[in-house]
């Protein structure tokens, strides 16, 4: 039987490696294998319990690739309990933005109402980045509809924590609730509510760069931007 290892360098492309070592700058070269996100998922389809099992258990990983593979798998859990307990393991694990982006497992929204508690008791308070900015992805993509929550709000502007990777996917987040729900997001940047001018400044930004905001709303939130 072919080694986890072996089955990842079969994919091995250097351009793609050479692309992704600046994507990531948090991640030394020599952890970097370079596959494609297609690829990588593909390899994670194939694997077998045994793999799998050997995967989630064998941690730290060497290559940001089996980060990856780790993540697929706990994002394929259908057990809620399983998917925390495992996502509790792994986070802490996580040590750039490209892995925890694609950390996604939904079966969490099968129960907003208690991954909400955890999100805000647990997730946000950590002190490690990537298990904030997981938070805060998590919020942005499941709880700027039907489970939104304008207290949601106040959780991240409540958040100490001034690493980049932290402050962008905060203003990521409050750049879509201007796409998704801006009667309630407005308000925020008209009265200059959030602590960070920098966060406000660049969630202003990034919704001007969307194509789903209108022209005018983009003209407005040009003359909020704080100077």
């Amino acid at each position: 039987m072919k080694s986890i290892e072996t089955k990842l360098f079969e994919y091995k492309d250097e351009k793609y490696k050479v692309f992704t070592a600046k994507l990531n700058p948090a991640v030394n070269l020599d952890k970097i294998i370079g596959i494609r996100l297609p690829n990588l998922r593909k390899i994670a389809k194939g694997l077998s319990p045994e793999e799998k099992e050997y995967i989630l258990n064998n941690t730290p990983h060497k290559y940001l690739e089996e980060n990856f593979l780790h993540s697929f798998i706990i994002s394929s859990f259908k057990d809620w309990n399983q998917a925390l307990e495992a996502t509790n393991l792994f986070l802490p694990l996580i040590d750039n933005w490209a892995v925890c982006d694609t950390f996604d497992p939904k079966i969490f929204i099968s129960r907003p109402k208690e991954f909400e508690k955890i999100i805000k008791n647990a997730y946000l308070k950590s002190e490690n980045t990537y298990t904030i900015r997981f938070a805060t992805v998590m919020l942005m993509r499941y709880f700027l509809e039907d489970n939104f929550s304008i207290e949601h709000f106040i959780w991240l502007n409540d958040v100490k924590n001034d690493d980049y990777y932290v402050k962008m996917a905060i203003s990521w987040y409050y750049s879509t609730a201007l796409i998704k729900q801006w009667d309630k997001t407005i308000i925020i940047f008209e009265n200059k509510n959030l602590e960070s001018k920098w966060i406000h400044n660049k969630s202003i930004q990034k919704a001007i760069e969307s194509f789903r905001i209108s022209k005018e709303k983009k003209d407005y939130l040009r003359s909020l931007k704080i100077k």
